[in-house]
């Protein structure tokens, strides 16, 4: 059931995909994705490359499951954790994932707090800041 390949294929979203992949159900799962349009064609070799993961990310966003809601993946691979350790320097760096969700801006400034074995950063408004 091997049809013709466009370069740039529109994958099918939503509703759409849900019935195409109804349709297709006696089809094998690749076919079924890269009939959906969850493929890239290499341009060196003209080969096809099915997008699996993406086809089935697809697909359960279609049916309103999402396996990780919260991600705040920032396209780089990495995702924020809530752990730090102190660097060589002695610094603990927070970094800017943390403080653009805070809507931190350059020259915010907090007042350090030390607790018994823990640290407070309560930020200070422009009025106690001076």
């Amino acid at each position: 059931m091997s049809q013709a390949v466009s370069p740039n294929p529109v994958p099918l979203r939503g509703k759409a995909l849900l019935q195409k992949v109804k349709d297709l159900s006696d089809v094998p799962r690749r076919e079924k994705a890269k009939l959906c349009g969850y493929y890239t064609v290499t341009k060196k070799s003209n080969q096809v490359r099915v997008n699996l993961a993406e086809f089935y990310d697809a697909v359960l966003d279609a049916k309103g499951t999402r396996i990780d809601p919260d991600s705040s993946k920032d396209g780089r691979g990495r995702e924020p954790t809530y752990r730090v350790s102190v660097h060589q320097n002695g610094q603990i760096v927070i970094g800017a994932t943390y403080t653009q969700s805070m809507g931190l801006e350059p020259g915010d400034e907090f007042e350090i707090k030390l607790g018994y074995k823990h640290i407070r950063l309560q930020q200070l408004d422009a009025e106690n800041a001076q």
